[in-house]
């Protein structure tokens, strides 16, 4: 049975991963009986935000404690010994990412990466795995590649300050609908925009049922889902 990672940034969408992204990763991979490995970074998160105040608070959590919430306490510490049982990778996004990962969400441009995020994302690329993105997380991996030989076409949706850094970064930015994808076939990687737009939650789960159906068949895995 093929086996997809899905990297997860922490637990909600003002500090973690972002929770619907998330799920509807995970289901559209259970409908077409594809195998999946939670993975999350074992880190401090940046900090911890109050999501009904939208505030910031005076608490401490770890990335991957929290995101053993939205994957029912079956979850694994981010590590590069997982890239060669995997087929493919697939990042939620979520303000973890931005927050998490690197720093983005305060640096902007000038941000910095984790290491580990870097040397992973970095890794999978370059092992021809297919990587899905999604939300911001395509600006995370322009990050990883910064000066790298790969160069890849992204999506974060809309032109704005997402997509100018990761054209800065050296990845091409691709302008895409929320129900759509964008596809690098050289480097067998999939984006879309998700919560970049303020839009339904629906119009969020097509584009991400459309990320996985191409993973599906980078990996030759089963397109069709089956009933519920």
């Amino acid at each position: 049975m093929k086996k997809v990672g899905v990297v997860l940034a922490g637990c909600g969408y003002l500090d973690g991963a972002e929770i619907y992204e998330s799920v509807f990763t995970l289901l559209s991979l259970d409908r077409r009986g594809i195998a999946y490995q939670c993975l999350a970074p074992d880190v401090p998160q940046m900090h911890v935000v109050n999501h009904l105040k939208g505030e910031p608070t005076n608490e401490t959590r770890n990335v991957l404690v929290e995101a053993a919430r939205i994957a029912r306490g079956k979850i694994e510490p981010l590590d590069e010994s997982w890239i060669s049982k995997l087929d493919a990778v697939i990042f939620p996004g979520g303000f973890g990412a931005a927050k998490n990962y690197c720093d983005f969400a305060v640096k902007g441009e000038d941000c910095s990466i984790h290491p580990l995020v870097e040397s992973f994302m970095t890794k999978v690329v370059e092992a021809g795995k297919p990587l899905g993105v999604i939300c911001i997380s395509p600006v995370v991996l322009a990050r990883a590649l910064k000066g790298k030989s790969v160069h890849p076409k992204l999506t974060v949706g809309a032109e704005g300050n997402a997509s100018n850094a990761l054209e800065a970064f050296g990845s091409k930015h691709v302008v895409c609908p929320v129900t759509e994808m964008v596809v690098d076939e050289q480097h067998k990687i999939v984006s879309t925009p998700a919560f970049m737009y303020s839009v339904r939650v629906s119009e969020v789960a097509q584009g991400i049922d459309k990320l996985v159906v191409r993973i599906a068949e980078f990996i030759g895995a089963e397109t069709s889902v089956s009933a519920y």
